[in-house]
């Protein structure tokens, strides 16, 4: 079994549930913004670099003119990012691959993927005295994972499961506990946890702070270290009606994105005041660097990472209906930009 199954397909089950009820039980609507109005969601964390550097620059502004209105809302997670697609709330949204999946199939293709975002960013950070040099010393330890049914959570029993092991709720011998990232930290300290498979910047805030080392790279459980982690999506309803603001945003999401690979530097400290300004802490310079170091900035949606994560889903039959993503993407405008750009096309 290939190490990444069950984190690909079992992400599907958790969120699904939640995403179909409230696409089909809210009863709210669902029409599109009005056409001098572009909403656009994302979260305050290093993985949406594009949309912080994005909203502290006025690119997006700039690039849709002085007759649009730009207007933004911050998410903590994916599927109430997904609710606010569905509900009217915005019209375009960074997230990451699940929660597109799931929305898309359980809306009748009411979203669509329109390029990508960023790849990488996750660590399996162990405490350097806890004994582990490999998954063959994982016998009666405890590991944790920021939220149960996450994909973190998932790819660390996946990881687990897939090396030989099995986890303590099924008879085994390895614990796998939830809690939120401060409180890993906390444990780590104490030395209640020998584990934890974390998104940056927690794993590096694990390495320099708790006495952690980092036993692996989620980037090497992928063909050549590349997968997509975060995509932009729209409201079906909302691309077709304003194709025009569409590619706009597009526009200046790829040139964010070069800009934030010419400039990683000043990207950092604009990336760390946003985070400041949104959640009243900026990230020591060391941890923001060391952790950018893990995450590519890309505007490639990556489309054949995503159909083998649905295509996993299935054949590990975690999901009843074969997956069929054959309209999920819709690049026509990202080739656009990118051709009037020279620059390369993405399949």
């Amino acid at each position: 079994m290939n190490k990444r199954n069950g984190a690909i397909a079992a992400v599907i089950i958790v969120v699904v549930a939640s995403i179909a009820l409230v696409y089909f039980s809210t009863g709210k609507s669902t029409d599109v913004s009005a056409s001098n109005t572009v909403r656009i969601g994302y979260f305050p964390n290093l993985s949406h670099a594009q949309a912080l550097v994005g909203v502290a620059n006025g690119t997006f502004e700039q690039t849709l003119g002085d007759t649009v209105s730009v207007q933004y809302k911050t998410f903590n997670a994916g599927p109430s990012a997904i609710e606010a697609l569905f509900t009217n709330q915005i019209d375009i949204a960074y997230v990451g691959p699940s929660p597109a999946i799931n929305g898309y199939m359980r809306s009748d293709e009411g979203l669509k993927i329109i390029a990508g975002s960023t790849s990488g960013g996750v660590v399996f950070v162990v405490r350097s005295d806890a004994n582990i040099e490999s998954h063959s010393d994982f016998a009666g330890k405890k590991f944790a994972s920021p939220q149960y049914g996450n994909t973190q959570d998932v790819s660390l029993k996946s990881y687990i499961m897939n090396n030989g092991h099995r986890l303590a709720q099924y008879g085994g011998d390895v614990h796998v506990l939830s809690a939120k990232n401060s409180d890993i930290m906390t444990l780590f300290l104490k030395k209640e946890l020998d584990g934890a498979w974390v998104a940056e910047p927690w794993g590096t805030l694990l390495v320099k702070n708790a006495n952690g080392k980092i036993l692996l790279d989620e980037r090497d459980l992928w063909k050549d270290g590349e997968f997509a982690t975060v995509l932009i999506i729209v409201n079906a309803k909302f691309l077709q009606s304003h194709q025009d603001l569409v590619k706009k945003v597009l526009k200046a999401h790829v040139e964010t994105t070069l800009w934030i690979n010419e400039h990683p530097e000043q990207a950092e400290e604009i990336v760390n005041k946003q985070i400041e300004k949104i959640l009243r802490k900026p990230l020591p310079p060391d941890v923001l660097h060391e952790s950018f170091s893990r995450i590519k900035f890309t505007y490639d949606p990556m489309e054949e990472s995503v159909r083998k994560f649905a295509e996993e889903a299935y054949e590990l039959r975690l999901i009843e209906e074969k997956p069929d993503l054959s309209g999920i993407y819709y690049t026509e405008l990202l080739n656009e930009v990118l051709t009037e750009k020279e620059l390369s096309l993405v399949q």
